[in-house]
């Protein structure tokens, strides 16, 4: 077929498209990109595009996923020619694509959806951008010097070879355990179990962070439970109902732990100096863990977890993302969020939940063919550092030490009881809508401790019009939105008068003659 930079309307069919594909970009009328699955649906009607290689203003955009299209082969169980056979396309063009030598074919992202039932978003995201983000912040520990790699050639690992980017990642992680035992050789002198690896805790979130802290199985369960046998009965009376049929006592103590199960006496305590959700939650999980055991360690055996300790970590993991998926099942949640426009008061009423429970489960709702809007979450304690963190969109939290100083989250502490909203813009461009608040969690006595933290919930700019946080604030106006990073060391921003440390990508300049915010400027 002769090349041509003239642009032609012409009626295609799915056959000629096969025939076609590797000499023609296929665009819309208004030219987007044919190859982004949001755009599929312009392949439905019969009039297309088409766009000769040699054309002038061709669209460069492609989709490189064969780490994912390997992997759902591999899932299936099927050899490279029987699948090649089903998506239509040649046993070498397949070979290419699942090598990232060749972007997936517009045939190929078609057959997925229509053989298999993929959901094809799947194919632009996964675990590459926050590989991404985590070998960076990884690179920027001052062991790297002071010459990083290119962001071009993080990209390139994340995609063609994620297994390597993972064991890095992993390599890192025992390096920086060695030399904190190391910094603290006195402690470690003489204990057995100072080991070269992963804290159990740090592998454990690890897991859920490259899971998108959606656990398929375990939240089909859970919505079983709580809506399976047309009961009206809320989760919590059916936990109880359940205990009971299994010979269990449920009762409240006043003590300081907030569940006590005593298997000798087949007794359930939970405490009555906790909060109410706090309790349903509780008796929730320890159902969990009581009826789900099975599905429970199918799914621990699934994850590999390197030692016990992150085993049972996890085990207590999954039982609480069973617990909050019970209270908020995962249907009735989803059109409720969508109903109210993400209303963090007015779901946490209707569900019984906690505004920490409900955003965190607003945060797992990424079930294949019925995501929510990809949301991020965060906790932060008063000395800024992180203890829960978990992001459905592309900003993804520093893995070790605090936040950005500039991110509202931290002024939740200054404005109890309030929620704070903030447009933000990170150093790659992309723009939020932030929403922070402070959470206290009293011990129920006079004297006891009280823990604070702050949470923040937020998402890209572009769902704004689905939030009710949203409603009067400007977010056309690009002035608007305030700069944030991720941390000092990875960050990119120049003059930024919180900076902590020098960013590692840039040179410093010093002089003796003037002085600014900074003792430098970056160059």
């Amino acid at each position: 077929m002769r090349k041509t930079e003239a642009v032609r309307t012409k009626t295609v069919s799915l056959a000629i498209r096969r025939k076609c594909e590797d000499e023609y970009l296929w665009k819309d009328e208004s030219g987007n990109c044919g190859l982004a699955p949001e755009d599929l649906q312009i392949y439905s009607g019969p009039k297309l595009i088409c766009k000769a290689e040699g054309g002038t203003n061709m669209a460069t955009q492609k989709l490189y996923a064969g780490a994912k299209l390997r992997e759902t082969r591999q899932r299936l169980g099927l050899t490279q020619k029987d699948f090649a056979a089903k998506l239509g396309v040649s046993l070498p063009y397949l070979n290419q694509m699942e090598n990232n030598n060749r972007p997936v074919s517009t045939t190929v992202v078609l057959a997925l959806a229509q053989e298999f039932g993929f959901d094809v978003t799947e194919l632009s995201t996964g675990d590459a951008e926050r590989m991404v983000s985590d070998m960076r912040e990884a690179l920027a520990d001052p062991v790297f010097g002071d010459d990083p790699p290119p962001l071009a050639d993080l990209r390139l690992t994340a995609s063609n070879a994620p297994a390597l980017a993972r064991a890095f990642l992993e390599l890192h992680s025992a390096y920086r355990q060695t030399h904190e035992r190391l910094a603290s050789l006195d402690e470690a002198l003489g204990r057995e179990d100072a080991r070269s690896q992963s804290s159990p805790w740090d592998e454990v979130r690890d897991f859920f962070h490259y899971c998108d802290n959606y656990i398929d199985a375990v939240d089909h369960a859970a919505e079983r439970f709580a809506t399976g046998s047309g009961s009206t009965l809320s989760a919590y009376d059916l936990a109880v109902e359940r205990m009971a049929a299994m010979g269990l006592t449920l009762a409240q103590d006043d003590v300081g732990k907030l569940r006590h199960f005593d298997r000798k006496a087949g007794v359930l305590y939970l405490s009555s100096r906790a909060a109410p959700e706090t309790r349903r939650f509780q008796l929730l999980l320890q159902l969990a863990l009581l009826t789900q055991d099975a599905l429970l360690e199918a799914t621990l055996d699934f994850a590999r977890f390197q030692s016990d300790a992150a085993r049972a970590i996890a085990k207590i993991g999954l039982a609480n993302y069973f617990a909050g998926a019970a209270m908020m099942p995962y249907g009735p949640f989803l059109a409720a969020a969508q109903e109210t426009r993400h209303d963090l008061e007015v779901l946490a009423n209707r569900f019984g939940a906690s505004i920490e429970q409900v955003c965190h489960r607003l945060s797992t709702l990424q079930r294949p063919g019925a995501k929510g809007i990809p949301f991020f979450f965060v906790r932060v304690d008063q000395a800024g550092t992180i203890t829960k963190r978990h992001s459905a969109t592309r900003l993804q939290f520093a893995r070790f030490g605090g936040a950005c100083p500039l991110w509202n989250v931290h002024r939740a502490f200054e404005t109890p009881g309030r929620f704070l909203r903030q447009l933000a813009e990170t150093p790659d461009g992309v723009r939020y809508i932030s929403l922070a608040r402070d959470v206290s969690k009293p011990g129920g006595s006079f004297g006891a401790p009280v823990r604070r933290f702050a949470i923040a919930l937020g998402c890209e700019v572009k769902h704004a019009g689905d939030l009710v946080y949203a409603d009067d604030l400007d977010v056309s106006n690009a002035r608007a939105f305030e700069p944030i990073g991720i941390s000092c060391r990875i960050c990119e921003r120049a003059e930024c008068h919180q900076r902590s440390v020098p960013p590692l990508e840039r040179r410093l300049q010093v002089s003796p003659d003037e002085r600014g915010v900074l003792p430098y400027s970056v160059g």
